[in-house]
């Protein structure tokens, strides 16, 4: 089947992330179902019309923009490939045009609440308590991704040289160097391990529960919501918002934006570029409350 051979295709030849694939598969699915009601058995036998009548269903039944994007994004690819291994001819998605999304900034924890979390949070004690610090230290002082995180090894973290080895999207390696108050906390945290039976080989999970087992998705989204719901009102408090904290605190504080793009592991500048418009956004209010005509 062609649908199972494009997946192989992501997870084995470009190295998608698992999240990534299969949510790919879940568009395609979708899309599969919506062509059996028109009696369309197969995904490159689809023609234009079908593909934007299916978006069009999509915006009414209040899928978002951004969503419909990603299901259009997932037949493109889909496109290329039969039309590489030569199962299609044309591609019914050429010519449509991708719905407009809002301009979103990024959401992030100011330089104060992120002062008050790591400064005067009272942790949980023992194991579970220096994880759940080490989670959040390594979130907010390195700007990785939560997979990157999940992903990291003992033999990962250089003490010596105060640097870590993350392999992100697409197995690309980056190093990030790391201050000295991470390195000690990353050794601390391996000593404390060692001496509650848990000792590691470089090939061992980084970060682990109380059972030695490595940390899981799901509840390291639930610790760092947990903690960034003391400091923060914000909607979004997620792993990820703490990877825009760490860009625009690193912007703020006059770092080069192609540094952060490099520390960030990011394909191109654009994406990094985003995080411009927060400290933009922070000087407008400061001119507005500053200057006496800023606020007119």
């Amino acid at each position: 089947m062609l649908l199972d051979r494009f997946v192989d295709h992501l997870t084995y030849e470009k190295r998608y992330s698992p999240h990534t694939v299969a949510a790919y598969r879940r568009d395609l699915e979708q899309f599969q179902t919506f062509l059996a009601s028109f009696g369309v058995k197969e995904l490159q036998q689809a023609t234009d019309k079908v593909v934007r009548r299916w978006m069009m269903q999509l915006m009414e039944e209040g899928i978002g923009a951004r969503s419909v994007n990603r299901k259009l994004s997932a037949l493109r690819g889909f496109f290329r490939f039969a039309r590489l291994v030569g199962d299609a001819q044309g591609d019914p998605t050429a010519l449509l045009d991708p719905p407009k999304t809002p301009k979103r900034l990024p959401e992030f924890v100011d330089e104060k609440g992120m002062g008050c979390l790591l400064g005067q949070q009272e942790w949980p004690p023992g194991h579970k308590g220096d994880t759940d610090r080490l989670v959040i230290d390594l979130l907010y002082q390195t700007g990785m991704r939560l997979a990157e995180l999940l992903g990291l090894k003992v033999g990962d973290a250089d003490l010596r040289s105060g640097t870590l080895r993350v392999m992100g999207k697409r197995q690309k390696e980056r190093i990030i160097p790391i201050g000295p108050e991470l390195a000690d906390a990353l050794k601390n945290y391996l000593t404390s391990r060692a001496a509650n039976g848990q000792p590691a080989t470089t090939t061992d999970a980084l970060l682990v529960d109380v059972h030695g087992e490595p940390l899981a998705r799901r509840s390291v989204q639930r610790l760092v919501t947990h903690y960034l719901s003391a400091v923060t009102t914000q909607r979004k408090r997620s792993p990820h918002v703490l990877r825009h904290t760490f860009a625009t605190h690193m912007l703020e504080h006059g770092a080069d934006l192609n540094a952060v793009k490099e520390l960030l592991g990011h394909a191109s500048l654009a994406a990094t570029q985003v995080y411009t418009h927060n400290t933009v956004e922070k000087l407008r209010k400061v001119h507005a409350q500053a200057h006496p005509r800023g606020g007119q």
